[in-house]
């Protein structure tokens, strides 16, 4: 057994395994459970369809993620053997509203002014299709996580240093929990690492029913 492959998952052992994401922090992250993987990144439309609450519309992207990704993986590497492919989706709901990646620094102040004081949710979907060499489905499972943070009260001065550093523009909710976003955080309840956008524990319970 490949020591560096994360223990008791035997799907990562006898498939190829592709991320559907062009995240930093989600490569990194699988990155803890196998040493090697390939990167797609899936262009999707990912606008909010007509009343679909949050956790059905990460759930919905991360699969049209995994499915677009595994249309791509066929076309431009061949490859024998059993594929395996993980799609993930990150937003940010504050109250009913979803706060999506900003695309302003004007926006972005706005969005953290928003979440200054206020615990709002952070939910994640993953899907995990498994198909043959010949991109037939053998499986295809999903969930979804949700974790409450809670932001410090933030000054004006605190915003505009934040926004500043650059770290906001490609964030969903316009912070990096993992980044200097860190110290405008009061509390976090639940799973960290859907904060920063891949939750490692539910995904390998996940992988391990393969």
């Amino acid at each position: 057994m490949n020591d560096k492959i994360y223990p008791e998952i035997p799907v990562l052992e006898r498939a190829s395994l592709a991320l559907a994401s062009a995240s930093p922090r989600r490569r990194e992250l699988l990155g803890r459970l196998v040493p090697s993987f390939h990167l797609i990144a899936a262009d999707i439309d990912e606008t909010v369809q007509l009343g679909e609450v949050p956790l059905d519309y990460v759930r919905r992207l991360a699969l049209e993620k995994a499915e677009a990704g595994a249309r791509l993986w066929a076309t431009t590497s061949p490859a024998t053997g059993e594929r395996l492919i993980i799609g993930a989706d990150t937003t940010v709901v504050l109250g009913d509203r979803l706060l999506g990646k900003p695309t302003s620094k004007e926006e972005a102040v706005w969005m953290l002014a928003q979440l200054s004081g206020q615990t709002h949710q952070v939910v994640t979907g993953v899907a995990v299709l498994l198909l043959t060499d010949q991109q037939i489905l053998l499986r295809r499972e999903s969930l979804t996580v949700a974790t409450e943070v809670e932001f410090q009260p933030l000054r004006r001065a605190e915003i505009e240093w934040y926004v500043a550093t650059g770290e906001p523009m490609d964030k969903a909710g316009a912070y990096a929990i993992q980044g200097y976003g860190g110290a405008l955080i009061a509390n976090i309840r639940g799973d960290y690492y859907n904060v920063v956008g891949l939750p490692l524990a539910p995904l390998i319970n996940l992988l391990r029913t393969f």
